[in-house]
């Protein structure tokens, strides 16, 4: 079987790709990944020649969700079809939604993993400006002509369906990691937030203004740079960088303490990274989050950095219930694995393309 899919760079689409690409590879399918957004760094370039049915595309277009991205867009579209027609795949497997109406040959499943709307509604309040009326259009024409839409959570489905219309074919497929990769270390007295700290969503300022009442040091991983050229202000809390996924499993395994005040995530792979690494965790309280680990967080409202460092504080404090709670969320984290993630799409490409999971490529 063969799966053209693409792949933003920039964010956490990138791990969701190389992590569907490597259980596909297992499974004797090939991936061809058309990736835009930016050039792959050197790390990325290492994670994907570790998989052997991979071939990367690599472009630089701009992403609809990007500054003035619509020549870019436009370009892409021609640059797709003929990597679709040199590739003859079997399912186009798209995590944008601008080029969902493209003429495929093959059918699409589309994944909508995040979306400006949503991000404005629940980060800014509202609707966007007018200025993204063309970005609403293409969204909606995308999602309307792919075969299937797929969200990684039952608040990111039902936020598609909201701001752009209905779904007929929305269905529901939890992201997931390798558990293998992530396990419960030594604990030490810190506490870790990583992600795209230049994301409002992250709400990582929320995040260094409580850490100045915290009774232990705030850590943060991640790239601070925005993709338009901005760099956000962490003020005198530690940053880690943006580290390569080993060393980052090694912060989450020496963590006690988990912290995402985010306002807006649809899912949260960081999230259930640290839970595999048993840190107990401290959530923005969000839809979603509560979707995903009601039962084994603490949350938290994303702007109150009193309730945030109260919040922490109680779990340094205490440790049998900081200790308890982590083993919660290693426990519930094995619902999300990356085999059970992987087996989902495959029964969704089942559906579309019956004769291609039987064929040996």
């Amino acid at each position: 079987m063969r799966i053209l899919m693409t792949a933003d760079t920039v964010g956490g689409v990138w791990s969701y790709a190389l992590g569907l690409a490597s259980e596909f590879s297992a499974r004797g399918i090939h991936v061809a990944l058309a990736t835009m957004g930016r050039p792959l760094t050197d790390a990325q370039w290492l994670q994907a020649g570790a998989i052997p049915t991979l071939a990367i595309h690599e472009s630089e277009f701009r992403l609809e969700w990007m500054q003035t991205p619509w020549e870019d867009v436009d370009a892409a579209r021609a640059w797709l079809l003929e990597l679709e027609r040199r590739v003859r795949p079997d399912v186009a497997h798209l995590n944008n939604y601008a080029h969902g109406d493209l003429p495929w040959r093959a059918p699409v499943v589309l994944v909508g993993h995040s979306c400006v709307y949503s991000w404005w509604d629940a980060v800014r309040g509202g609707r966007p400006p007018d200025a993204y009326e063309r970005y609403e259009e293409v969204v909606r024409a995308g999602l309307t002509a792919a075969d299937r839409v797929v969200a990684p959570s039952r608040f990111m489905l039902s936020e598609l369906t909201r701001h752009y219309g209905p779904l007929p074919h929305g269905e529901v497929i939890y992201n997931g990691t390798d558990p293998l990769r992530f396990r419960p270390g030594a604990k030490e007295p810190l506490v870790l937030t990583v992600g795209r700290l230049w994301d409002e969503a992250k709400n990582v300022q929320a995040a260094v203004q409580a850490a100045e009442f915290f009774e232990w040091p705030l850590l943060l991983a991640g790239d601070t740079r925005h993709p338009e050229g901005w760099n956000v202000d962490l003020g005198d809390v530690r940053h880690l960088g943006t580290l390569a996924p080993d060393a980052l499993a090694r912060w989450y395994s020496a963590a006690s303490i988990y912290l995402a005040p985010a306002r807006y995530e649809p899912f949260g792979l960081s999230v259930l990274e640290a839970a595999l690494s048993g840190c107990a965790l401290v959530l923005g309280d969000v839809p979603s989050l509560r979707e995903l680990w009601g039962t084994v967080a603490h949350f938290v409202p994303p702007d109150s950095p009193e309730a945030i460092a109260d919040a922490v504080n109680r779990l340094i404090e205490e440790p049998e219930l900081r200790e308890a709670m982590g083993a919660r969320a290693h426990a519930a984290a094995h619902r999300f694995t990356l085999a059970r993630c992987a087996e989902a799409y495959l029964d969704q490409y089942a559906t579309l393309c019956p004769l291609a999971l039987h064929r040996t490529h």
